[in-house]
């Protein structure tokens, strides 16, 4: 099971879990979870007026195992107008875009979507069942 919980946050809210959103997914194979601007095919939204987050932005999957990865999907621009990065075990770390990393079992985590134009940011934290 892979639990997601999004809060988007933004200047003076810096902090605050208001507005906090929840999905969750068995660990099956081939089992997606997804977070953008989408509500069609995303079921972790951020306000729709925040065009930093692609429509479909980040991309949580099961592979056959039973382990999860994040994928920051490539959008429609070349430079993105966003920043990724994923902290596991306290250790923040970047995600390029484009890129996949691995979701540790049994870890928690968050993955931060920052506008690279002002202080917003959605802040997704992880628990991967082990």
């Amino acid at each position: 099971m892979l639990e997601l919980t999004m809060a988007s946050l933004a200047g003076a809210d810096e902090g605050a879990t208001a507005g906090m959103l929840m999905a969750d997914a068995p660990s099956a194979p081939g089992a997606v979870l997804r977070v953008g601007r989408d509500g069609g095919v995303c079921r972790l939204v951020p306000p729709d007026d925040w065009l930093f987050v692609s429509r479909t932005h980040l991309e949580f999957r099961c592979g056959p195992d039973g382990s999860w990865t994040v994928t920051w999907l490539r959008g429609s621009h070349p430079e993105p107008a966003s920043e990724v990065r994923l902290t596991v075990g306290g250790v923040p770390s970047p995600l390029e875009y484009g890129g996949t990393a691995p979701l540790p079992r049994g870890g928690v985590g968050d993955v931060v979507i920052r506008d690279r134009a002002g202080p917003r940011s959605v802040n997704v934290g992880f628990y991967h069942e082990g």
